[in-house]
């Protein structure tokens, strides 16, 4: 969204103790109408930077703004309130003694009786929950309740909008289910989202963009589909999903392993690499390309297989198959590297 305030925050740090800092010179930046994913480990901060945010917690450097104006840092902490935040944590915290309808309409006590309560009606209609606005927490599945707190959270307008871990507690069908509700809410409001998630399939199916997290630091920050084909080390690849990790050397520009070759790109000749593949780069072949494997295992997965191969040095991957491919345990394949699913990277960075 070309010209849209964003959320900027910049060699942040936060501190629980003289050790290691809980966050580590982040920078970050997220742009009304589009949403954003902080994925990573537990314990890797990415809570934490969502409190600091949200005005919960302080920094010890660094510096978070909005639209230019200053939140934290440099002698300023604005409280949570002035920061114009909606907030959406794990457990929801809906008032038990309250209706849908009145949760949702809880923060809006500035606007007369009648308004309020059409605006917090027209939020619950937003996550299509309008039929559901007499019913009690108590009453609302869990993906109801997570509806509830979010369409509370939109209702006072925020410029930021910050989801801690919001489908934790669900069943992974219910999470899926509710993915798109839930982005269109957060793109139609026009706020700066920014979520909180250790589910890679969470992170890919909802954000425009994600921000990988480890150890207090950001490893890497891009689209969805730039981060899964080419992370830029071993580390930010393994947040994203499985990665077979192939020790080579650029010679002529490319980088050979032993199921084929992929594009070094500027990498100059004699260089040390890693050739990082995914699943879907392994690929079952009839060609003379490639190498000799055995399956050794077959898992039927949602419209793929999962086929675990061994090479003929003892080595194990893991590849994927149609559902209609015949491999069974013990038979006989050819594996050939699909380098569009290939990164190439210094050995150095595959370590870090």
């Amino acid at each position: 969204m070309t010209g849209a305030p964003n959320l900027d925050v910049r060699g942040a740090v936060i501190r629980y103790g003289p050790d290691r800092p809980a966050v580590n010179a982040v920078d970050l930046v997220a742009t009304c109408g589009r949403v954003t994913a902080l994925l990573g480990p537990s314990g890797s901060g990415k809570s934490t930077l969502l409190r600091a945010i949200a005005g919960l917690e302080p920094l010890a450097g660094g510096a978070i703004s909005f639209a230019d104006d200053v939140w934290s840092g440099g002698g300023v902490h604005l409280p949570p309130e002035r920061r114009r935040c909606g907030v959406v944590f794990q457990d929801f915290a809906l008032f038990p003694h309250l209706s849908a309808l009145d949760n949702v309409a809880f923060g809006l006590n500035a606007l007369p009786r009648a308004q309020r309560r059409a605006k917090a009606l027209g939020q619950l209609e937003g996550v299509e929950l309008g039929h559901r606005s007499k019913a009690f927490p108590h009453e609302l599945s869990g993906g109801e309740q997570q509806r509830v707190a979010l369409a509370r959270a939109l209702a006072i307008e925020p410029s930021v909008m910050l989801l801690d871990e919001p489908f934790s507690g669900l069943d992974r069908r219910l999470r899926g289910a509710l993915r798109q509700t839930t982005a269109s809410a957060l793109k139609a409001s026009g706020a700066a989202t920014v979520i909180v998630t250790h589910d890679a399939e969470e992170a890919l199916g909802l954000a425009d963009t994600i921000a990988l997290m480890d150890g207090g630091r950001i490893l890497q920050t891009g689209a969805p589909e730039a981060l899964y084909l080419k992370p830029n080390s071993l580390k930010a690849a393994r947040l994203l999903g499985d990665v077979e990790a192939f020790d080579s050397t650029v010679t002529n520009g490319r980088a050979h392993t032993p199921l084929g070759a992929a594009s070094a790109g500027e990498l100059a000749d004699g260089i040390a690499v890693q050739v990082l593949v995914r699943p879907e780069g392994l690929e079952l072949s009839a060609s003379s390309e490639g190498a000799d494997a055995v399956v050794v295992t077959r898992q039927v997965g949602a419209g793929v297989v999962r086929l675990i191969c061994e090479l003929r040095d003892g080595r194990r991957v893991q590849a994927r198959a149609k559902l209609t491919d015949a491999a069974a345990p013990g038979a006989q394949v050819r594996l050939t590297l699909n380098p569009h699913y290939a990164a190439v990277i210094p050995r150095e960075k595959a370590a870090a």
